[in-house]
């Protein structure tokens, strides 16, 4: 039963989340001023063929917002920067089935493979596990009330998308990736 407490609870748990969503992960990038910390990340670097060529050391991506958003389209900007979700059936890769390797929009990083990609009649492309494991960061989301986890490039830290527990086989996953975050190659 709701009442007023609850609501209330409820209520301000969801303003929380949207105060932190909008402008939470705007501040570590822009009080960098765009300078990279000499961070360094370890990912998997991929061929455009798909052909694994091995782990590697690199620095992480640190720009401004502003510097952001001059890099990228309005939609890729929301979705990557800000942790927005596009509209479901409107992305190019919800239905696409070309093969080939999706890449981080916004440095390249390979994140997902068509091999590993399926159906999931959502609305966004659904892959059952991410192309290597190195490539992605998932972490806890709480934005709106809920929790889950959400999945982030490991290079620039651009919002990929949520990843649930209601996939196929093998792993039982489905990460559910923003086509707007996404640049696709055919292999």
């Amino acid at each position: 039963m709701l009442n007023r407490r609850r609501w209330l609870t409820a209520s301000l748990r969801g303003c929380t989340g949207i105060i932190v969503s909008r402008y939470g992960q705007l501040l570590p990038s822009a009080a960098a001023g765009g300078q990279a910390a000499a961070k360094t990340v370890s990912i998997v670097e991929f061929s455009d063929t798909g052909a694994r060529q091995g782990a590697t050391k690199v620095p992480m991506i640190v720009k401004s917002i502003d510097q952001w958003r001059e890099l990228l389209e309005p939609l890729a900007f929301s979705v990557t920067r800000r942790g927005e979700t596009e509209r479901p059936f409107t992305g190019p890769y919800w239905k696409f089935r070309d093969k080939g390797l999706y890449r981080c929009i916004c440095c390249a990083t390979a994140v997902f493979s068509s091999d590993k990609k399926f159906d999931s009649d959502t609305g966004w492309p659904s892959f059952w596990t991410p192309l290597a494991k190195e490539n992605v960061r998932e972490h806890a989301d709480y934005r709106f009330g809920l929790s889950r986890i959400a999945v982030s490039c490991r290079r620039c830290d651009a919002h990929l998308g949520h990843v649930f527990d209601d996939g196929p086989d093998p792993t039982g996953l489905r990460y559910c990736i923003n086509s707007a975050s996404l640049r696709f190659g055919k292999a």
